[in-house]
């Protein structure tokens, strides 16, 4: 999928040698507003809405700092954490999504990713998330164990990772239609 990169004019508090943050999303409106927030706290801030847009970015501009979604458009985001770090080894990657999963947030973290965020996440959490080198020892263990909806949408995600996100290969090895694969697909994940 082809898109084009945008890169918006540069705060004033920003300077040169100040740091970049590229932000990868095809949710225009999210894009902006976390564009806008990084601004402010004095980052050069470019955004991507596609996997090439992204690569394009990293090679000219050479960010510090990556926000980059789980899903855009009708493209993984995982295998684009590799493609970065290929580039630029040093890079920081915060993953974000809406469609969480256990598998998709330990393939992010195993891929290179800094540290996995579920939307809704503001540019305070995500600059927090930068900040976080190791696991957290005080992290609270659930109670309760998840309900078999969760584990459902947790297994069909890992099994969708599995296919590089092909949904018709997905549909297959799970023996299960294709629309009905979509439509499972396109619901909020379900809650622990």
């Amino acid at each position: 999928m082809t898109g084009t990169a945008v890169s918006p004019t540069e705060p004033s508090t920003a300077t040169p040698e100040g740091p970049v943050m590229l932000v990868v999303d095809d949710d225009a409106a999210l894009t902006r507003v976390l564009a806008r927030a990084f601004k402010r706290r004095g980052y050069r801030v470019f955004e991507a809405n596609c996997s090439d847009a992204a690569l394009s970015v990293c090679e000219l501009h050479k960010p510090d700092r990556c926000v980059l979604d789980l899903k855009i458009a009708h493209e993984s985001g995982l295998p684009l954490i590799s493609r970065l770090k290929q580039l630029l080894p040093e890079l920081e990657i915060v993953m974000l999504t809406g469609y969480s999963s256990i598998n998709t947030a330990v393939e992010a973290i195993k891929l290179g990713a800094t540290h996995y965020l579920c939307k809704p996440a503001d540019a305070d959490e995500i600059e927090r998330a930068f900040g976080h080198r190791a696991g957290q020892e005080d992290t609270e263990i659930q109670a309760t164990p998840p309900s078999v909806n969760r584990l459902e949408w947790e297994h069909i995600q890992k099994v969708l990772a599995e296919h590089d996100g092909n949904i018709s290969a997905t549909a297959r090895a799970l023996n299960m239609h294709r629309r009905t694969l979509q439509r499972k697909l396109q619901k909020r994940p379900v809650r622990q």
